[in-house]
């Protein structure tokens, strides 16, 4: 595991609880919420940017490289439509949406993970 496995972990949990405790407490999305989102958006991009600057390194993967992009932009998508989806719907619901961002991000980074190692 590597330092950005480990920082998608924890924003990543932290935004969860953020958004499913908003969400028990039947609040509507707010900037807490939404702007816990985008942090795992952030940690995301970094991700990126650190994996485009190893490959230019010369790193190598040890699985298939088209799997790890596939998951890569996928997960980068995940966090804007949940905050699209947040702003266009404003009830409790749409922080549960939220709070499932910040597990998938975890779930999917650990498998990029498993496919770079």
């Amino acid at each position: 595991m590597d330092g950005y496995f480990y920082s998608i972990l924890i924003i990543g949990l932290v935004s969860s609880i953020v958004c499913m405790v908003a969400g028990v407490l039947k609040k509507a999305p707010n900037d807490i919420t939404i702007l816990s989102v985008l942090a795992v958006e952030a940690a995301l991009l970094v991700y990126l940017v650190g994996s485009i600057v190893r490959v230019a390194l010369g790193e190598q993967m040890a699985g298939e490289p088209w799997e790890f992009w596939g998951y890569l932009v996928t997960a980068l998508m995940i966090p804007l439509g949940a905050v699209y989806w947040s702003i266009l719907e404003k009830t409790r619901w749409s922080n549960f949406v939220l709070a499932a961002v910040g597990v998938t991000a975890l779930v999917m980074a650990a498998r990029m993970n498993q496919i770079w190692y």
